[in-house]
């Protein structure tokens, strides 16, 4: 029995002494959670079928408080026109899906390139080419040859035409007659 009250005793000295330790003893520590703020997803705008000509643009933006997420859809003209200019060669309508095809400026010098005029109004080959000539400004922006056939265009016509002399002195002598 003095042993029990020995064992006794000495758990009680035990718990009271890690209590008192306890409570004296000042921890100081930061506790970091491992919890993250949301996140903002941009929405996925998916594409399922390949002949579909246009593209979605997604993104988004996160602070700690406030997300923002947001997606549009983009047309991809280029795509538009390979699509057109497919169905009317599809069509055998070749000239018009070249025509549609030289609405690009790369496909335009390219043509030139090859020596192949794109066609205009109906005009193919020579006659397309003398119509270009004359008609710089209707050449694709972007084309190289544009500021060539401006530049070109801008030397050929001198100042003073004969042809604007002329026509007004047809115009004042008509004039004279009629009176």
């Amino acid at each position: 029995m003095k042993l029990l009250i020995t064992i006794l005793f000495f758990f009680t000295l035990v718990a009271t002494i890690t209590d008192i330790k306890a409570e004296t003893n000042t921890v100081s520590s930061t506790v970091v959670t491992n919890s993250t703020p949301p996140t903002a997803n941009a929405p996925v705008i998916a594409n399922s079928n390949s002949d579909i000509c246009k593209v979605g643009v997604g993104g988004s933006v996160q602070n700690n408080v406030l997300g923002v997420a947001s997606g549009i859809l983009v047309d991809d003209e280029l795509c538009q026109l390979l699509k057109l200019s497919r169905s009317q060669y599809s069509y055998g309508m070749k000239v018009s899906a070249v025509a549609l095809l030289c609405q690009d400026p790369r496909v335009w010098t390219s043509m030139m390139d090859a020596g192949t005029p794109c066609p205009v109004k109906g005009l193919i080959g020579a006659e397309a080419a003398t119509y270009w000539e004359e008609n710089p400004n209707e050449i694709p922006d972007g084309s190289r040859y544009k500021p060539e056939y401006l530049q070109a265009s801008v030397e050929e016509k001198p100042e003073g035409d004969f042809n604007d002399i002329k026509n007004f002195g047809l115009m004042a002598l008509s004039l004279l007659l009629l009176l």
